[in-house]
């Protein structure tokens, strides 16, 4: 498995990803992810490809996007994370987490933690998230659907 940046090359694999209507409940589609990228220069969709296949989906947003979740301007947010319907339950989720420490020090050198914020009804997100080394600092926020998780990866 590589993670990859977003390229138009990919809009095809993008507009095939499939996600549930339960799926949908805690994370956003990436072909909103693209377009929300196209007008925010510190939105970066990331692919995680495995033979070819998109398996695994995600946003990083450096700067003004980790505001409302750190107060730490080194940090970097997760978000938009998803696995493609098609491809659950085969450890891709987990691989793609496992990858992102490396990939983020590569690509994004000054970051030094990242942040995401999940859903308090998503118990399963919370325990891959955990045992890819994120830990929940008891910070809690409200999003629009419902109280946050703030979990962090210090790099």
């Amino acid at each position: 498995m590589e993670l990859v940046f977003y390229e138009e090359k990919f809009l095809e694999l993008v507009a095939d990803y499939v996600l549930t209507e339960e799926q949908l409940n805690y994370t956003d589609t990436p072909q909103a992810c693209v377009e929300k990228q196209k007008m925010d220069s510190t939105r970066h969709s990331i692919l995680a490809m495995e033979n070819n296949q998109l398996v695994t989906f995600f946003t990083l947003h450096e700067k003004d996007g980790v505001k409302p979740y750190s107060k730490n301007s080194a940090a970097i947010l997760l978000r938009a994370f998803s696995t493609d319907f098609r491809h659950v339950g085969q450890g891709y989720a987990q691989k793609s987490l496992n990858l992102l420490p490396t990939f983020v020090k590569a690509h994004f050198p000054n970051v030094n933690e990242i942040v995401l914020a999940v859903n308090a009804t998503n118990g399963a997100a919370q325990h891959l998230y955990k045992k890819c080394g994120f830990v929940d600092e008891g910070v809690r926020t409200m999003g629009k659907k419902g109280e946050l998780l703030i979990m962090s990866l210090h790099l």
